[in-house]
């Protein structure tokens, strides 16, 4: 079991969900999120004042899948989310030691489902 969590463009989480769906995963936590990278951010003027951004909106997605989904996953969440322009954003893969679902008590692989 693996908990696969990408960091990408607001803008490109109706195509992530939408490939993902295609994948057949379609069990996601999907939380908003303040990051920066190799963007740096960005300047803007507000009534005559610069202020620096340098914590950039993103949207953190959280999807725990058997080790089968791992590659159909991440493949579903780049082809959504790739712009080819720096900000694209980063996908992380963790190991899941376990998994309980609280309605039944099933446990592991059967409680990702």
């Amino acid at each position: 079991m693996k908990l696969i969590i990408a960091l990408i463009q607001p803008e490109k989480l109706p195509d992530v969900k939408k490939a993902l769906y295609d994948a057949r995963v379609y069990k996601m936590t999907v939380t908003n999120a303040l990051g920066c990278g190799q963007q740096k951010g960005f300047e803007e003027t507000y009534r005559g004042v610069v202020q620096e951004v340098n914590l950039l909106k993103k949207v953190r997605l959280e999807i725990a899948v058997n080790d089968d989904f791992v590659k159909s996953t991440v493949a579903a969440i780049i082809k959504g989310a790739r712009s080819g322009k720096i900000g694209d954003g980063k996908i992380f893969i963790q190991s899941l030691d376990d998994c309980i679902r609280i309605r039944t008590g099933e446990k592991g692989g059967e409680a990702i489902g």
